[in-house]
């Protein structure tokens, strides 16, 4: 039987990714949720370490990589979190995956599937987990700072400070300018949530990336919604959930 711990600072997530956990497979026992680094160091140190762990980087008191400076943790990681700024810090210390919030049912299965994988392939004892990292993590963040689109016949160079935000529909990626302009992107959101640089966009929800400047006014819809007014003016509606609000509020005070 699995045995996993979530240290995770937000009850709806916690709820969310247990429910994800137990839809995959119910026999997979949670031995504990922590919701801060204090809990979490003083949990480790006293008790069987886990299989497995579930650990989102933005905790209440700090960063959850300071846990690793005060614990002897050798077991693996899967990161959940709304940024993906922290890739390969989360690399460096045991981390086997990185899922970005809002987390889906078909995001945790593969990386489940990835730690069994993982897991069939090396004995405890042979695993080499610093080599392992070392083969996953970038060499360097390379972002993208142009974009090569079509304008009628002719192509044209678009510069990353000149873009607003990005948005999925019908299965297609597009750019907005902040001039209003409007182009087909030949790559996906997911794809573009790795080759931007995370202190410039944020992906706010599965449509839609925004830069900063691209952020009008914020208000409040439902009890567990934002609603984002952009610049220059969309007609479509960008929310925000509410278990992603913290993340998306520490990202504009950055």
């Amino acid at each position: 039987m699995l045995k996993t711990v979530i240290v995770e600072d937000e009850t709806l997530a916690t709820k969310k990714l247990e429910a994800l956990i137990k839809k995959y497979d119910p026999s997979i026992e949670i031995l504990a949720k922590l919701p801060s680094i204090k809990e979490a160091v003083k949990w480790f140190n006293q008790n069987t370490a886990p299989d497995l762990i579930f650990m989102d980087i933005h905790l209440e008191d700090g960063l959850s990589f300071a846990i690793f400076e005060a614990t002897s943790i050798q077991i693996p990681v899967i990161f959940t979190t709304a940024f993906d700024e922290y890739t390969i810090n989360a690399f460096k210390v045991n981390s086997i995956d990185y899922l970005l919030k809002p987390i889906n049912y078909e995001d945790l299965s593969r990386s489940l599937d990835k730690f069994h994988q993982l897991k069939r392939q090396f004995s405890s004892n042979a695993i080499d987990i610093k080599g392992l990292l070392d083969s996953l993590v970038p060499k360097e963040n390379n972002y993208k700072s142009r974009f090569l689109v079509n304008e009628g016949n002719n192509m044209i160079m678009i510069d990353i400070s000149d873009v607003a935000c990005f948005f999925a529909e019908d299965k297609f990626a597009f750019m907005v300018t902040h001039k209003g302009k409007q182009y087909l992107v030949d790559i996906t959101l997911d794809k573009l949530s790795q080759a931007l640089d995370p202190k410039l966009f944020y992906r706010v929800n599965r449509q839609f990336i925004l830069s900063a400047k691209s952020i009008g006014t914020m208000s409040k819809y439902g009890t567990n919604k934002l609603r984002v007014n952009l610049i220059p003016t969309s007609n479509k509606e960008v929310f925000v959930s509410m278990d992603k609000y913290t993340d998306f509020k520490s990202w504009l005070d950055s």
